[in-house]
């Protein structure tokens, strides 16, 4: 059956005209505001990367919006995962256009039923700065690896509220934490950071959070003993928040709870240049779902369509698809051609003070392919 809100088309081809040999299906859901501009803008770069590495990307597009929710009273249909599902990868612009839709609405009706449905418990988000970009600390040489519990903890949507609207009324959000999520997580970091420094930071709270977090501190204690080559530290969360701001340079991976990890990526965002550099990627290791890419900076309703949206965290996000699916030339290329760009910050976008466009950065970004 044709589906109206879908799109299909081949980004690129083989230098000799045909389809590569290696030819990956993306589903492209732009979303709303400004992530309708970064998903096309990154589409550039991404064909030139493909054109130069020889394969190919078969993408479909999909409406799936505030937008929508508006005309249909739903974010995505009811068989919205089926429809992904046969894609090799998800690239997500951004959802969000509060004034006319609650937040909890687009976010419970999309991007969390898509990182659940598929198990897409990693949530990695890389923090250093790019050449040429000055962040607001007085460090400057810093590389954090952000590993966030993708699906259930804080954000597990249990709970309820009773007696609404009266004096009364009680609110309750329960966090669930299990033993293979928390195990799972927590062991991908172990491999992080084995491959990396072989430094880890756990992330809790539990001298006031008595039974989830001691229980995370546990867990983490049981799998050190099996990683000996790789230091741990255990933070509080506050701690470790007021470490991203003073000595960034001191931490490397650091694996979090679904909220401790959103937040944290957040100042790790601010600490590399602003949120129009926050890239990340929710995928599930083991396989058998498409895994999803996406900027982290939101819709800002109040500048699309202006052409002044910066691209590059999707730009990097696309990176870090190309990473997931095995093209690991290609996507070590691509995070290259950022740095060759933003080595110029003049000709980046006004968020960096240049005087680019979206697609002028883009543009850019592919020439230096």
């Amino acid at each position: 059956m044709f589906d109206a809100s879908r799109q299909d088309s081949t980004v690129s081809l083989a230098d000799n005209g045909t389809v590569s040999e290696a030819t990956y299906s993306l589903a492209l859901i732009p979303g709303d505001g400004i992530g309708v501009d970064v998903v096309a803008a990154a589409l550039v770069p991404l064909q030139a990367v493909a054109d130069k590495h020889g394969f190919a990307v078969r993408q479909s597009t999909f409406d799936w919006s505030c937008a929508r929710y508006l005309e249909t009273g739903s974010m995505m249909p009811d068989d919205g995962l089926e429809q992904l599902s046969g894609h090799d990868a998800v690239l997500l612009g951004a959802v969000g256009w509060p004034a006319q839709v609650p937040d909890s609405v687009s976010l419970h009706g999309l991007l969390l039923p898509i990182r659940q449905g598929f198990d897409l418990f990693v949530n990695m988000r890389p923090h250093l700065l790019l050449p040429g970009i000055t962040g607001p600390l007085r460090k400057s040489e810093f590389d954090i690896l952000v590993i966030r519990e993708n699906t259930e903890g804080e954000y597990s949507g249990a709970g309820g509220r009773v007696h609404q609207g009266t004096k009364i009324e009680v609110a309750v959000e329960t966090a669930i934490f299990t033993r293979a999520a928390v195990e799972r997580i927590l062991r991908y970091g172990f491999e992080q950071a084995r491959s990396r420094s072989g430094r880890l930071a756990s992330v809790t709270k539990s001298n006031a959070q008595k039974h989830t977090m001691v229980f995370w501190d546990d867990v983490t204690d049981e799998l050190a003993a099996e990683y000996p080559d790789v230091t741990v530290t255990r933070y509080h969360i506050d701690a470790i928040a007021a470490r991203f701001v003073t000595h960034p340079e001191t931490l490397d991976v650091v694996v979090a709870s679904n909220l401790f990890g959103d937040i944290l990526s957040d100042i790790g965002a601010a600490i590399q240049g602003g949120l129009g550099f926050a890239a990340s990627a929710n995928i599930n290791p083991d396989g058998g779902f498409p895994s999803m890419f996406e900027p982290v900076h939101g819709s800002a309703p109040d500048i699309a369509g202006q052409g002044i949206a910066n691209p590059i965290a999707t730009i990097w996000s696309v990176s870090q698809m190309l990473q997931h699916l095995g093209e690991k030339a290609a996507a070590a290329d691509l995070l290259r051609a950022l740095g060759t760009v933003t080595a110029t910050p003049e000709r980046l976008t006004p968020d960096c003070g240049g005087t680019g466009t979206t697609d002028t950065v883009a543009a850019q970004v592919a020439a230096a392919l």
